[in-house]
């Protein structure tokens, strides 16, 4: 695609989640919305207005065959992100998928063989890969202050009982299946610090069903589910993912040890990320605030739109995803996290509801890239 040529965006979901990335746009030269598209009429509406879109439908498939559209960003409910995708991609069509990329095995292989067929390309909106302190980490594993890692945690725990009620999918889609039902935002940031590194088998366990839904039923989720994936390298990750205890929010924490060096972010708003870096820290013991070095490891896109960024969502990844989405589009170079980048992210979830449900038992990870 010429660079000089506007690049014209799509977006469906976007009286929900899909519309809340105006200042990304507003923040790129030769991008417009062109279209919304929601089944909410209402909201699709206010969406239109407030993203200054030409056109709006309440039907996907039409907007896909009547807009002149280059790219399309996928912000609707899980079990419409595949097969949104693929009608895109079947239209030459660029995607920007919100996560998880799917919600079965079938549907990711259909999913990776309308990608290998189409001339467009895929993105994965895992913004959590985007926040500052995992894109620091990022660098740092990149220039080898870690050694080689080896280990790490990632969680989510985001208590969203009530939530479910007002959107009403994620009672099906996120709590009403058992296993590491939305597991990429912990995932995701960790296969970005073990680069080249995939999940190559998963068991899960959970802890049990403590919370009933305002209907009396049962949670199909365990509270907290537990996924432990032996990486190709040897490695192994553990993610947690808790979308129903009560509790005070946390939302997400890592840890990553190398054998140079060793993260652990913040578990509580008063608490600070810390860092041990071998190169770096004074001594052994020694735990160093990662603010200390960061300015030495803070990517060129934080340094550029930092500012912005702070007052975008999910820290800062709603608006730096954008910006990597249209640059891919611009340079035709395969986006940060393309197709196979995206099932690594996802599949591990997916063979986790099968563990879980053998009683925990280890079970291989397809890789799509041998499909």
């Amino acid at each position: 695609m010429s660079a000089l040529r506007a690049i014209n965006v799509g977006i469906v979901g976007a009286a929900g989640r899909g519309g809340r990335l105006r200042q990304a746009f507003e923040l790129l030269d030769r991008v417009r919305i062109t279209a919304v598209c929601d089944i909410d009429a209402e909201g699709l509406e206010r969406a239109r207005r407030e993203l200054g879109a030409a056109e709006s439908y309440l039907d996907y498939d039409k907007m896909l065959e009547r807009s002149e559209l280059d790219a399309v960003i996928v912000g609707t409910p899980m079990p419409l992100h595949a097969p949104q995708a693929i009608a895109a991609l079947e239209r030459g069509v660029h995607v920007l998928s919100e996560v998880p990329a799917g919600v079965s095995i079938e549907e990711c292989r259909c999913l990776v063989q309308a990608c290998r067929g189409s001339r467009a390309s895929y993105m994965l909106g895992e913004n959590v890969t985007y926040t500052r302190p995992n894109m620091i980490v990022t660098e740092m594993v990149r220039r080898g202050e870690f050694g080689t890692p080896y280990y790490a945690e990632g969680e989510y725990v985001h208590e969203l009982k009530g939530l479910n009620e007002v959107t009403k999918w994620r009672r099906r889609w996120q709590t009403g299946i058992n296993g590491v039902t939305y597991g990429t935002h912990s995932l995701g940031p960790i296969l970005q610090w073990m680069p080249g590194d995939r999940v190559v088998s998963v068991c899960c366990a959970g802890s049990g069903h403590h919370y009933r839904d305002p209907r009396g039923d049962e949670y199909e989720n365990e509270d907290s589910c537990v996924m432990l994936c032996r990486m190709r390298s040897g490695g192994l990750v553990k993610i947690r993912v808790d979308m129903l205890s009560d509790r005070p929010h946390s939302m997400m924490n890592f840890q990553l040890q190398g054998t140079d060096g060793c993260y652990e972010s913040r578990r509580a708003p008063a608490q600070r990320d810390r860092i041990w870096l071998r190169s770096r820290s004074p001594d052994a013991n020694t735990w160093l605030d990662p603010e200390e070095v960061a300015e030495s490891f803070l990517p060129e896109a934080w340094r550029i739109h930092g500012e912005l960024a702070r007052t975008a969502g999910h820290g800062g990844g709603d608006l730096l995803e954008i910006l990597d989405f249209v640059d891919a589009i611009r340079s035709g170079t395969p986006p940060r996290i393309g197709i196979h980048e995206a099932m690594d992210m996802t599949i591990p979830g997916l063979i986790s509801q099968q563990s879980i449900a053998a009683d925990g038992r280890w079970l291989p990870v397809p890789d799509s890239r041998e499909w």
